[in-house]
């Protein structure tokens, strides 16, 4: 059943060939940006990965990740579902030293994925990771790397809307700082969901910290693998949509787990058989760099500065009849 919702009134405002244009720009615009900004090389990534070598991304652990066989090599490979243990290892490989990290471009194919105006079963994001030392793995360096990126976001709008001037999107260079904890103690009566709508329509570019341990409640913000993000270190970045009114979610990112914060978690997750698996075997002995990473919606992106009501329309993907006939009645092009 689709779960799109069409804003009363909403017409979209560029052409088919404008927006196109935008993307493109956007693209461009933005990645240069965020690499500056925080002393990132591109590279490139895998689209597959060997399931026995640990490092596709298990979201929250409910997922399929799509599986193919590879008869030329005699295995079966599965489709990255993200890259953040790949990241973590190829700094490794790379030899990439404190202060620089890398980005690149991850496609995935979500195929569990519930659809509707930001969820398609295609993801595009740039995924990024930055090696740090024992010392600046703290707070101060989350909020900082936060505010960096938030700050490539806004000056990649600059640049949009000086050519695309007719575009009424606006954002918050100040970010608002708050624990998963505290939003629940704000809102104890909303739902996780909520608690980001009700919050972020107040201070218009959030970052929630904190996701993936339970909270008093008993339940966690949201999921998170515990393999890859230090679960009181981590967070989204979210910004307030003013087409949908609501929190749009453009990254998740945070400190990635060292061997104490790993061995933890993977108890409270209850996945302790993931210990002999080499990526968290390396990481359990200390073998790995310290660092910090995250993924950027590049769709989430564009839909956001281009004022676009379905990720749709900035992505080419599938979607069921119900969506397609919902958009084609309000004029709404899916790529």
């Amino acid at each position: 059943m689709s779960r799109t919702f069409i804003p009363a009134g909403y017409r979209p405002t560029m052409t088919l060939y404008e927006t196109q244009d935008a993307i493109a720009l956007i693209k461009r615009s933005f990645q240069d940006g965020l690499a500056r900004a925080l002393r990132l090389k591109r590279v490139t990534a895998p689209l597959f990965v060997l399931p026995e070598s640990g490092l596709n991304d298990n979201l929250n652990g409910v997922e399929r990740p799509v599986r193919f066989d590879i008869p030329a090599v005699g295995c079966d490979a599965e489709v990255v579902q993200s890259l953040a243990k790949w990241k973590r290892m190829a700094l490794y490989r790379y030899d990439f030293h404190p202060g620089k990290g890398l980005y690149t471009d991850m496609n995935a194919i979500r195929r569990d994925e519930e659809l509707d105006n930001l969820h398609s079963v295609y993801v595009d994001q740039w995924d990024w990771e930055k090696v740090i030392t024992r010392e600046t793995r703290n707070q101060e360096t989350l909020h900082s790397t936060v505010r960096a990126i938030v700050g490539a976001v806004c000056d990649t709008l600059d640049a949009v809307r000086a050519r695309y001037p007719h575009l009424q999107t606006e954002l918050s260079r100040e970010v608002t700082f708050i624990t998963a904890q505290e939003l629940e103690d704000k809102y104890p009566e909303l739902s996780p969901k909520e608690r980001e709508n009700a919050f972020v329509r107040e201070h218009g570019t959030v970052f929630i910290q904190g996701i993936g341990d339970k909270l008093k409640s008993g339940q966690p913000h949201d999921g998170r693998a515990p393999d890859y993000d230090d679960w009181a270190l981590n967070g989204d970045i979210i910004f307030y949509n003013a087409v949908l009114d609501c929190a749009f979610e453009v990254s998740s990112m945070g400190i990635r787990v060292d061997a104490q914060s790993l061995d933890s978690q993977l108890t409270k997750a209850g996945c302790d058989d993931r210990r002999g698996l080499p990526f968290h075997d390396m990481l359990l002995k200390d073998i790995l760099p310290l660092t910090i990473g995250g993924g950027i919606g590049q769709s989430r992106l564009c839909m956001l500065m281009l004022g676009k009501a379905h990720i749709g329309e900035v992505q080419s993907s599938v979607w069921d009849k119900d969506t397609i006939a919902a958009c084609e009645a309000a004029g709404i092009t899916l790529l």
